[in-house]
């Protein structure tokens, strides 16, 4: 499956076409994941391909917590390699990106380095940097719904209502140091970040040890977020904190990253 795209240097993965052995191999094994997602309870059959979906599912997870000045978070291998594998494809397959997606930052617009697409209750919106990007009904890809309902009964009822879908086509691919701080999000919410595909690194930098003009000295966080990780990003991390994704040329697979978030509805 997923192992064309994950293999050791001198990979040509990111010039294939995830998908093209699978539909002469396994025809059947595609129909029955179909099916399974058109089941809007998430409660699949126990033979189904998205079983490991069911919120009432017992895991045995290994919770890592991680701190420092105000920051705030919980990463947990959540997904074994097989699971993450299924839902990379789903995603691939049923995912439909925004076209030409901008963000408009230091007064000027700029192209988003990587794919968008947005997933969530209805008449829901997100903005940032300048730009609006509206939810797709969660029935156009039920298996993030799924997810968020799977995360939200793991975590102790942690409430989503809409997820942000990123795409990293490779290494070159990335994303600038920000805060999940918009108006459109719920205060003191956690953010749910499910991570599939390629492994990257991931940096925090306090608000006040940012650039040249930094006020002190505090040392950035950083780790690999893998296939299949979960984060969670709790208050008041996003206060204090920014995050980023950098350029990293090594590497050459793609990588989804899904967020969970509660979003303001709007009367």
């Amino acid at each position: 499956m997923i192992d064309s795209y994950f293999v050791k240097k001198g990979s040509n993965c990111a010039k294939r076409k995830l998908g093209e052995k699978e539909e002469k191999e396994e025809p059947k094994l595609k129909a029955k994941v179909a099916e399974s997602l058109s089941n809007s309870s998430c409660q699949a059959a126990s033979n189904s391909k998205f079983s490991f979906l069911d919120k009432d599912r017992k895991m045995d997870l290994q919770w890592k917590h991680i701190t420092s000045e105000n920051l705030n978070l919980d990463f947990v291998q959540l997904f074994s390699k097989t699971e993450a594998d299924v839902l990379f494809q789903e995603a691939e397959k049923v995912i439909k990106y925004n076209e030409d997606s901008k963000v408009f930052v230091h007064g000027k617009w700029h192209k988003v380095p990587r794919k968008q697409a947005a997933y969530g209750d209805m008449g829901l919106t997100y903005s940032f940097s300048g730009a609006t990007v509206a939810a797709q009904p969660w029935s156009s890809a039920p298996f993030l719904k799924c997810i968020g309902d799977l995360i939200s009964s793991l975590t102790g009822g942690h409430k989503f209502n809409f997820v942000l879908v990123n795409r990293y086509k490779d290494g070159s691919d990335h994303m600038g140091e920000h805060r999940d701080d918009e108006a459109d999000l719920v205060p003191r919410s956690t953010i749910a970040s499910v991570s599939l595909g390629q492994a990257r690194d991931f940096v925090f930098r306090h608000r006040d040890a940012r650039g040249s003009g930094a006020k002190r000295k505090i040392d950035p966080v950083k780790f690999e977020l893998s296939h299949g990780s979960l984060l969670m990003m709790n208050h008041p991390t996003n206060v204090y904190w920014f995050h980023s994704l950098p350029v990293r040329k090594k590497a050459i697979c793609p990588r989804i990253n899904l967020t969970f978030r509660q979003m303001v509805v709007k009367k």
